[in-house]
C-alpha cells in the first residue's frame, strides 16, 4: 500500500472485530467463541494481541521524528519517484533510503529505553551487510533492470516487494553475534573488493575503509581507550520496522503490556522483533518499565496499547 495515501481515522472497534475475525480463522472457531477468547486475556477498548495488526510508526515521544515522518508523508510524485530510484540502488542507496524512511527516535521518558533506530554509521552498516549477502548469496539480489523500471512508479512498497527477500536475509545476518558478523562483513568485503560488478567493487573498497575507521579505538574521557562498535542494535530495528510494512507486526517504539500483568507495571516498550523463516515476528524483545534489561516475549504474551500507529493505513 502506498506511502501516500490520505490519513485516516483509526477505529478501535473496527481493530477489535478485525482481531476477533482473524483469531477465529486461525484457531478453527466460531466467531462468538473467538471473542470470548480475546475477552478472557483482558484486552481493554481498542487493544488488540501483538499477534495481530501492524503498528509501523509507534506513536511516541519525539516530536521531531513525528515531524520528519509526517513530512515525508506529504512528498510530491517527483520527491517519491527521487526517492525510490535512489532506494533501488543496492547497496548504499537502499540503505540510506531506509535510514532516512525510519529515523532515529527516543523512548518515553521513564519508560527505561533510549534512542531508538540511532546510531553512528548507521548507513554505512546496512549497506555492508547488502554487500556481504552480494557474497555469500548472490542469488538473492533482484535484477537491477527490475529495480529501474520498479522505481520509477515512486512507490516504496512496489520496491519493498521486490528486494524482500534481499532485506529479511539483511535482518538475519543482524542477528550474528558481534565478533562474527564483523569478521563476515571484512572477509565479504575483501571478496566484493575484486568484485566483476563494477558499482559493487568501489561501495566495497570505500565500505572497508569505513568499517576500519569505525572499529578503531578511541580515547574516552577518561583517557581509557574505547572501541564504538557497530550500531547494530538501530539497523536491526530499521529492518524490523521495514519487513512488518510488508508481514504485519508490531514495530520497534511500540507500547505494550505484558498479559501477566494485567496493571500499568506490566507497561513496557517493544525494542526488537524476533522473525520466524516468514510471515510476521514471533516474537519481541521488550523493556519493561520498571525493568533494568530488556526480555523476550511471544507475540501472544502482549498486548499492543490502543492508537499506537501515528500514520493510519
Amino acid at each position: 500500500m502506498s506511502d501516500h495515501q490520505p490519513r485516516r481515522t483509526p477505529t478501535p472497534g473496527r481493530a477489535r472485530k478485525r482481531a476477533i475475525r482473524e483469531h477465529a480463522a486461525q484457531a478453527g472457531v466460531a466467531y462468538s467463541v473467538a471473542a470470548r477468547h480475546l475477552e478472557s486475556v483482558g484486552l481493554r477498548p481498542g487493544e488488540t494481541l501483538a499477534t495481530y495488526g501492524r503498528t509501523i510508526y509507534p506513536i511516541g515521544f519525539d516530536p521531531h521524528r513525528q515531524l520528519l515522518v509526517e513530512r515525508r508523508e506529504r512528498r510530491s510524485f517527483e520527491a517519491r519517484v527521487s526517492d525510490t530510484r535512489r532506494a533501488a540502488v543496492l547497496p548504499h542507496g537502499r540503505a540510506q533510503h531506509l535510514a532516512e524512511r525510519f529515523p532515529p527516535s527516543r523512548g518515553r521518558t521513564g519508560s527505561g529505553v533510549g534512542a531508538l533506530y540511532h546510531g553512528e554509521g548507521r548507513v554505512e552498516l546496512l549497506a555492508m551487510v547488502y554487500v556481504v549477502i552480494a557474497a555469500e548469496s548472490p542469488g538473492l539480489l533482484p535484477e537491477v533492470g527490475d529495480l529501474v523500471w520498479i522505481a520509477e512508479l515512486g512507490e516504496d512498497t512496489a520496491l519493498d516487494t521486490a528486494c524482500a527477500e534481499v532485506d529479511r536475509e539483511a535482518r538475519r545476518v543482524l542477528d550474528r553475534e558481534p565478533l562474527a558478523l564483523w569478521s563476515v562483513i571484512e572477509a565479504a568485503l575483501a571478496v566484493a573488493e575484486h568484485t566483476a560488478d563494477w558499482q559493487i567493487r568501489q561501495e566495497a573498497i570505500r565500505q572497508a575503509a569505513l568499517l576500519r575507521t569505525m572499529m578503531t579505538p578511541r580515547i574516552g574521557y577518561a583517557g581509557e581507550p574505547y572501541v564504538p562498535g557497530l550500531p547494530v542494535a538501530g539497523v536491526r530495528q530499521i529492518l524490523d520496522a521495514l519487513l512488518i510494512v510488508a508481514d504485519d507486526g508490531h514495530a520497534p517504539g511500540t507500547r505494550v503490556r505484558l498479559r501477566r500483568h494485567p496493571d500499568d507495571v506490566g507497561l513496557a516498550t517493544i525494542i526488537e522483533a524476533t522473525w520466524g523463516s516468514s510471515g510476521p515476528p514471533v516474537g519481541y524483545l521488550v523493556w519493561p518499565d520498571a525493568a533494568t534489561a530488556p526480555q523476550s516475549a511471544r507475540a501472544d504474551d502482549l498486548i499492543v496499547l490502543a492508537d499506537q500507529e501515528s500514520i493510519p493505513r
